[in-house]
């Protein structure tokens, strides 16, 4: 990735700039249902740049619903058939993506009903959620989040990616998942999200985000 200029700013602030700009999205294929991507490692907590997004949208009158792929695992026997440990398992065979597209993205075409599933299987327990559907209204945003999301041509209206040098990655990644580091930089090598992204937010320091704007 070149070099891009990004500017200091607050998560709070973030959240605000970020609803202001999801207020104006139309969907390029005429869907009622603007969808948000939050692309980043665990390390970079996606899921809660999401949640903020949903505070900001809620008190805008904006309904919206945050969505994590952690809850569209594959289930165990087949995402770990190779291993708890094996790195291409995890980049191409971890996430359930036939269920997001059925279950999360399908409903949200233009001529979709808006019902979402906003999980199928617990990563704890190895379990169906049986959660019940989701039902997101006309307007109504989706803000979905987790890793290497930019891969799979998911039909986002806006994309966000969490940016963290491979030392920051390093140092916030628990030892135990450090295995997984390989395919993050296959990631960046293969896909570079961080200039495929609409937003990018750079996170190594918690405390002190930059964003492109």
């Amino acid at each position: 990735m070149g070099a891009v200029r990004l500017e200091a700013i607050t998560w709070e602030r973030l959240g605000d700039h970020l609803a202001e700009r999801v207020l104006d999205l139309k969907p390029q294929d005429g869907s009622p249902w603007p969808r948000v991507a939050f692309d980043g490692a665990p390390a970079a907590h996606p899921g809660e740049l999401a949640q903020r997004l949903f505070e900001a949208l809620r008190v805008r009158g904006r309904p919206a619903l945050v969505v994590g792929t952690e809850g569209f695992l594959r289930p165990a026997s087949l995402r770990l058939e190779y291993g708890h440990q094996d790195v291409e398992a995890y980049y191409d065979g971890w996430f359930d993506t036939g269920a997001l597209w059925r279950e999360v993205f399908g409903p949200l075409e233009a001529d979709g009903d808006g019902r979402i599933l906003p999980d199928l299987r617990d990563p704890v327990t190895d379990r169906a959620t049986r959660s019940p559907y989701v039902q997101l209204p006309p307007g109504g945003v989706l803000l979905l989040h987790g890793p290497l999301l930019l891969r799979h041509w998911f039909p986002f209206d806006l994309s966000v990616h969490l940016l963290l040098s491979p030392g920051a990655l390093r140092r916030r990644t628990p030892e135990t998942e450090h295995w997984s580091l390989p395919a993050f930089a296959r990631y960046e090598s293969e896909i570079g999200p961080g200039t495929a992204a609409d937003v990018l937010v750079r996170a190594d320091d918690p405390r002190h985000p930059a964003w492109n704007g």
